[in-house]
């Protein structure tokens, strides 16, 4: 390790910008201060993370209420990536402008925008604009905190200080799923997990509007390997040309030593940024698992890699190493990845053999991720310790463009989600009978129907076969179908009933259904007689000839002697005109309706209960609507809930595949593999550092 020499002639103060748009100390801070502001970048990184990754744990929610088909919602992120590999670009200014106000202005901008922007979205157009705006933000500050990490930490330290600041993705995933997992029962709608995580982002704004404070350029442009060097930094830095040490960084960070490095780490993440952004959508559409059960696995992931970011990091600084950590933390997180891949193509794999594949992904990623993170910075101060922000922005326009492809990439590679999400919660819902745009008996009618299909079959053989029975039973009310069912000889039901299928009053079906009693023999005779001479007799009841005329037509329609028929004539003259001309009148509809209620009498009664179960509602506009969607609809999304896990696996081997493109890139970074070797520069860069500040006490004056 090389070290770096005083200037000859400096001068004997240091400027600094103070105040609220200045933020530089003049002095590198002694260790508590040091402490505390690495403490809040790491606390800012967490809630930036949160706030860009919350959309993730209701993403099927949002979807819904927004109307969005999954393809729209992955082009939300592939837009917002978009925009944050543009801020990215942008940031390599914190090298000129400083580093500190870009975290706090940002953070007040997104968590407004999370707050009260994205909650009160209510289209899908809003929502994505308000997204890029969050995604720009989050873009420039996201190179600014790990430039921040890198100026108050020494080399000897970078990979412990990387963990902790990489905490921050995880940490804020972790608060995302653990809100989600522990909330979503509670409060199904999903603006609420914006509203939460955007009034948490404004707390932390004024934690780092009071608190947060960076390096002025000559101290920060420099090259610190470890804590005892503050004194030398504060020296040399009395000697830096600003001006100079601002020149040509985008030529000299544009290295094969960066750019392929920062594309290698980029594909190893596409795991990553997939479980980040669709983890609750894979879950969803491959295993059936709810919102809150997929955020609760993600759980695991997100924990363990917490833990594995510090112990990896620590032991990575103890050994002052990072390449052999590399190897193994990418090739243990590929083996995690190759069996994620092998599982989901398992429709039997259960949760808890989950668990332990994620945890294997998540030590392993975590590890070679805080070490990289430290060899990267490294690499860079390598080329230009002014530089810095320069080279993360680099890493990180590159990263948000592998994101970008890889989201484009799996919206052709999963199409079978595309559907699940789309149609799938309505399908699903129709079959259920829990559509809330339809009533109950509507529901039930769909969900019996979808059970068993037959249903419409033989409601359509049973209305053809009781054509005349069922527009009979048409005409009766529900409540004398009832009354008939349930006492079909009552006189006053089957009164009631007659009245309503001959459109006869109760009262004339009643008087109709006496008289017929009381005049039954003379009305037996009456039908005996020719219509005329019925007439006849009526308008004159003497008249001989048609009296004998009369006696001859009942003596042969009643097959009786003379004198009988003349004894029945003579009883049907006793009948008063009033009530025949009533019997005239309504005999007829009533004997019509009788028969017609007869005839319905025969049909089976569990005919009769099936018919008027799903009847009616296979009548319903509403209902054959539904069932039609469900008919066209409903097999696509069976075949898309039996192609979707084969997808998903297709697209997990991708991302077994970026894996293993990550590992050739670790031999281009710069630093030793072996453990042995790094003591013996760390030792020679002691020793050249104990010269420089005996130089540096020999030049003070003496008293």
């Amino acid at each position: 390790m090389s070290s770096q020499t005083l200037p000859d002639s400096t001068p004997t103060t240091l400027h600094a910008n103070g105040g609220i748009w200045g933020r530089q100390l003049d002095r590198y801070p002694d260790g508590p201060r040091r402490i505390l502001y690495l403490v809040i970048v790491v606390l800012a990184t967490v809630v930036l993370y949160y706030e860009f990754y919350v959309q993730g744990s209701v993403a099927t929610l949002i979807s819904a209420n927004l109307h969005m088909s999954l393809t729209y919602f992955i082009m939300v992120s592939v837009i917002g990536n978009a925009l944050g590999a543009l801020a990215s670009v942008a940031a390599g200014l914190a090298d000129r402008f400083g580093r500190a106000n870009f975290v706090v202005y940002g953070l007040a901008i997104t968590g407004a925008l999370i707050l009260f922007g994205l909650p009160n979205a209510h289209g899908k157009l809003t929502y994505l604009v308000l997204f890029g705006l969050v995604s720009l933000v989050e873009g420039m500050i996201l190179v600014a905190t790990p430039a921040l990490i890198r100026d108050f930490s020494p080399q000897l330290g970078r990979a412990s200080a990387m963990g902790f600041w990489t905490m921050g993705p995880v940490i804020g995933s972790l608060v995302v799923t653990e809100v989600s997992s522990h909330t979503l029962d509670s409060h199904p709608d999903w603006q609420f997990q914006f509203r939460v995580c955007g009034a948490v982002g404004l707390l932390v704004f004024l934690v780092a509007f009071i608190g947060l404070r960076e390096l002025a350029p000559q101290l920060r442009d420099q090259l610190m390997i470890s804590l005892r060097e503050r004194t030398l930094v504060e020296a040399r830095a009395r000697g830096i040309d600003l001006v100079e040490a601002s020149k040509s960084h985008w030529r000299q960070m544009l290295r094969r030593d960066i750019i392929v490095p920062a594309l290698g780490i980029s594909v190893f993440l596409l795991f990553y940024y997939t479980a980040v952004g669709l983890f609750v959508v894979f879950y969803a559409t491959a295993f059936g698992y709810t919102e809150a059960r997929a955020n609760a696995l993600a759980n695991w992931y997100w924990v363990a890699q917490a833990v594995a970011l510090i112990v990896g990091g620590a032991l990575s600084d103890r050994l002052r190493v990072r390449k052999p950590f590399m190897v193994v933390g990418g090739v243990v997180s590929a083996i995690g990845v190759g069996l994620f891949a092998i599982a989901t193509g398992d429709s039997s794999t259960s949760y808890s053999h989950f668990v332990w594949i994620i945890l294997l992904i998540s030590i392993g990623s975590a590890v070679a991720f805080a070490t990289w993170m430290a060899a990267f910075t490294e690499t860079v101060e390598r080329h230009s310790p002014a530089g810095i922000a320069t080279g993360l922005a680099v890493w990180g326009a590159t990263l948000r463009s592998v994101v970008v492809v890889g989201l484009l990439g799996l919206i052709v590679a999963i199409p079978a989600s595309g559907i699940l999400v789309d149609k799938g919660a309505q399908v699903r819902a129709a079959a259920a009978g829990a559509d809330h745009s339809l009533s109950a008996p509507q529901n039930a009618t769909v969900k019996a129907v979808a059970a068993d299909p037959s249903i419409v079959t033989k409601a359509q053989s049973l209305a053809g076969q009781y054509k005349s029975q069922l527009a009979t039973a048409a005409l009766l009310t529900p409540a004398t179908t009832a009354a008939l069912q349930s006492n079909p000889t009552d006189p006053t039901t089957q009164a009631q009933a007659l009245a309503e299928i001959s459109g006869t009053p109760v009262a004339d079906v009643a008087r109709t259904i006496s008289l017929g009693t009381q005049y039954k023999d003379q009305l037996i005779t009456a039908a005996t007689l020719d219509t005329t001479t019925t007439t006849t007799l009526f308008l004159n009841p003497t008249d001989a000839a048609a009296q004998a005329k009369a006696v001859g037509e009942i003596a042969v329609g009643r097959k009786i002697d003379p004198a009988a028929a003349i004894a029945k004539l003579q009883a049907l003259s006793q009948v008063p005109k009033a009530d025949l001309l009533f019997l005239n009148s309504n005999a007829k509809p009533v004997q019509t309706a009788a028969a017609q209620l007869g005839a319905l009498a025969t049909v089976p009664v569990a005919d009769l209960t099936f018919l008027s179960t799903y009847g009616p509602g296979l009548r319903d506009p509403k209902v054959v609507a539904q069932l039609t969607y469900l008919q066209s609809q409903g097999p696509l999304v069976q075949q898309a809930a039996n192609d979707a896990p084969g997808q998903w696996q297709r697209w997990w081997w991708i991302c077994f595949a970026g894996q293993l493109l990550f590992l050739p890139c670790i031999w281009l970074l710069k630093g030793r593999w072996s453990p042995a070797k790094a003591r013996v520069d760390a030792q020679a860069h002691e020793e050249a550092v104990n010269r420089e500040l005996l130089a540096l006490a020999d030049a003070e004056p003496r008293a």
